[in-house]
């Protein structure tokens, strides 16, 4: 079976909650890869716990995002809500925080945005195509942001580097 992914979203009001990772120091939503004998549903539970200590629910499937190129995966997008707990740090997190939607971070790479859009629209479950990736705009990154987008190649290939900072 080839690799797939999960990516989970939690609104409060009108503020989105993203996570600023430690290898690549962005903003993100949380998300990670789908393990062995796990369904995307328990997947994406036990992702957004890792990145951000909050115990969640799932709401409803988002999306069904299809790879557009190498760089990306099949990625299963949950709306999720907060069950319990506190926002926490760990390997993969530096910082855990609600955004306004208005307000979003700086640095926040695609498709991140459009996947927020995507969500924020409470529709039925879309299926579709990653959009907002592309070689071109890699390369365009490349010159634009050299360090972030060396570390994200790298992370492609498995070498991960998580500053403790």
């Amino acid at each position: 079976m080839s690799k797939q992914a999960v990516c989970g979203i939690i609104f409060k009001k009108d503020a989105v909650l993203l996570i600023k990772r430690r290898d690549i120091p962005v903003w993100v939503l949380p998300g990670g890869g789908i393990e062995n004998g796990e369904t995307p549903e328990q997947a994406v539970v036990r992702e957004v716990f890792e990145e951000t200590g909050y115990h969640t629910q799932i709401v409803r499937q988002v999306a069904k995002y299809l790879p557009a190129n190498k760089l990306t995966l099949v990625t299963y997008f949950f709306e999720c809500k907060i069950l319990s707990g506190k926002p926490s740090i760990g390997s993969e997190t530096k910082e855990v925080q609600f955004f306004p939607l208005n307000a979003l971070p700086q640095y926040l790479p695609p498709p991140y945005p459009l996947w927020i859009a995507d969500a924020y629209k409470n529709q039925p479950p879309i299926c579709k195509t990653i959009e907002g990736t592309s070689y071109f705009l890699l390369i365009k990154f490349l010159f634009q942001y050299p360090l972030l987008t060396l570390r994200f190649l790298l992370t492609k290939i498995g070498i991960h580097f998580n500053a403790k900072d």
